[in-house]
């Protein structure tokens, strides 16, 4: 069964257009990124969302779980935007745990800090790392960043550092967008 892809948008898939940092989210990268790897393995691309995740709202959110959750495949990677992508985490992990059952999915979000159209982004990276963890992880969800795997309840965004990183304990875990 191939590895279900879902795109939500975000730095990733964005295009600047000036100076100002005018910007759009564009069409998704993954495709192109795994074909030019020469990625073998069967994956699905479908696109889910096109936005900045720092405007994605709850229903968004929503929908994005209920792609993943109703998803076929037992593997899936998300692209989502970073600002916001450990809250969609613990989403998804809430929603895969169900009544207290096992996740039988492996979910594993992942994005980037510049967008994969820049030379220097960590794109490419980060898309293959998370395409290995997506296949390696035992059932769960990951957020895959930065060379790293982290569970959603780990992890916080350090947007001055401009990585992602552990969280010592719960208490200091990204709860708001502008902590993540």
């Amino acid at each position: 069964m191939p590895i279900q892809i879902l795109t939500a948008g975000g730095t990733i898939d964005k295009l600047y257009f000036d100076a100002k940092s005018e910007y759009e989210v564009g069409e998704p990268q993954i495709g192109e990124i795994l074909r030019e790897a020469g990625v073998t393995a069967d994956y699905d691309v479908e696109v889910v969302l096109r936005k900045d995740s720092l405007e994605m709202t709850d229903a968004d959110r929503c929908t994005l779980v209920r792609r993943a959750t109703d998803a076929e495949a037992q593997h899936v990677l998300i692209t989502h935007g970073t600002d916001t992508m450990v809250l969609t985490a613990r989403a998804l992990r809430e929603a895969l745990a169900g009544d207290g059952d096992m996740p039988t999915k492996t979910v594993v979000l992942v994005g980037s800090l510049s967008p994969a159209r820049f030379k220097a982004s960590d794109a490419v990276f980060n898309i293959g790392f998370a395409m290995a963890a997506a296949q390696t992880l035992s059932p769960g969800v990951y957020i895959a960043m930065n060379g790293q795997v982290f569970r959603p309840e780990e992890v916080r965004k350090n947007a001055e550092a401009n990585r992602f990183e552990r969280a010592g304990n719960a208490s200091e875990a990204a709860t708001s967008p502008e902590e993540r």
